[in-house]
């Protein structure tokens, strides 16, 4: 019954999807799975409206709708949903040929496809051992190679057997072709994601030689359904700024250890080429470089005073 009133002309069912919201409580906030749903609605070609929830103060009636529940969820039909693969499969199977368009792609291979990236990408991000970074940051480059590798390959459906030439790069748009499929809904948020953490924290960007990556980007950047779906780049530069908090937390501490060292000397040295007032304006120096230079996202009192004043008095200064 539900499927032929969808179906019908005269009848659009009723869609209210909930993402997370942003730094300000309206705007769209960073979450893939929130941005892959936007984008499955989007290309479906169904009228459906959207609510950003604000998770620091979740407004009363959603605590009714959906108690415990964090985005993204959605309301078809007055029906709730909160398993995000189970909506995706039901956006599919519901939202179906000839009214709606078909997302699901032809190559399962497609939705494989850099499966593992964002895994990759979120241990080297959020790796504390520096040593470690060179071979973490290989394994994510091999899986952005094994993407690139799949975007350049020909798909089956690009391969004219009565043609004489043969096809050697592929120059489809998206994933499974011209046209962007779940694999790309799935995909492109995360990849997104990347581009900018990456960038920000760990001087990393996609290799310029990964040209299939790339024009997968741009062509990605250029329809509407992505490019209008994405956070800002503020609200995933802050969803990983702890990165950059234990980065300078640990400069912080050298900076401790040096203090310290320092202290001794004085207490030992009785040279009177050691200035005491000199040191104090150097370290004093040193802490307005570290307040005014710390990334986006450490927090303005990220030197709290007492921390500041026991340094101070462990010195003597």
């Amino acid at each position: 019954m539900m499927a032929s009133r969808l179906r019908s002309p005269l009848k659009e069912p009723e869609i209210e999807l909930f993402v997370k919201a942003g730094l300000d409580g309206e705007n769209i906030g960073n979450c893939p799975f929130c941005q892959s749903l936007f984008m499955v609605l989007w290309l479906k070609g169904v009228r459906f409206n959207v609510t950003t929830v604000d998770m620091t103060r979740k407004p009363e009636e959603l605590k009714d709708l959906a108690p415990g529940t964090k985005p993204p969820f959605m309301v078809f039909n007055k029906e709730l949903k909160t398993d995000f693969l189970k909506i995706e499969d039901f956006l599919e199977q519901t939202l179906a040929p000839p009214k709606y368009p078909r997302l699901t792609p032809q190559n399962q291979d497609s939705m494989a496809v850099g499966r593992n990236i964002f895994a990759k990408f979120s241990a080297y991000i959020k790796n504390p051992h520096k040593e470690a970074n060179k071979n973490m940051e290989k394994a994510l480059l091999r899986e952005f190679k094994r993407l690139d590798d799949y975007l350049s390959t020909p798909l089956p459906e690009e391969i004219d057997q009565d043609c004489a030439e043969d096809v050697l790069v592929s120059k489809r748009k998206f994933l499974d072709g011209n046209w962007m499929t779940l694999a790309d809904c799935n995909l492109l948020p995360k990849l997104h994601i990347i581009k900018i953490a990456a960038k920000k924290y760990c001087n990393f960007e996609i290799p310029l030689e990964m040209t299939a990556v790339w024009r997968y980007l741009h062509n990605a950047y250029a329809r509407d359904e992505f490019s209008h779906t994405c956070p800002a780049d503020e609200e995933i530069e802050r969803t990983y700024a702890t990165v950059a908090r234990d980065e300078l937390r640990a400069i912080f501490h050298s900076c401790w250890l040096l203090a310290f060292q320092l202290s001794l000397l004085e207490r030992l040295s009785s040279a009177s080429s050691f200035h005491h007032a000199g040191f104090k304006r150097h370290l004093s120096h040193l802490f307005w470089t570290l307040h005014h230079t710390r990334p986006k996202g450490v927090s303005s009192n990220f030197f709290r005073e007492k921390e500041v004043s026991s340094f101070c008095l462990f010195c003597h200064i």
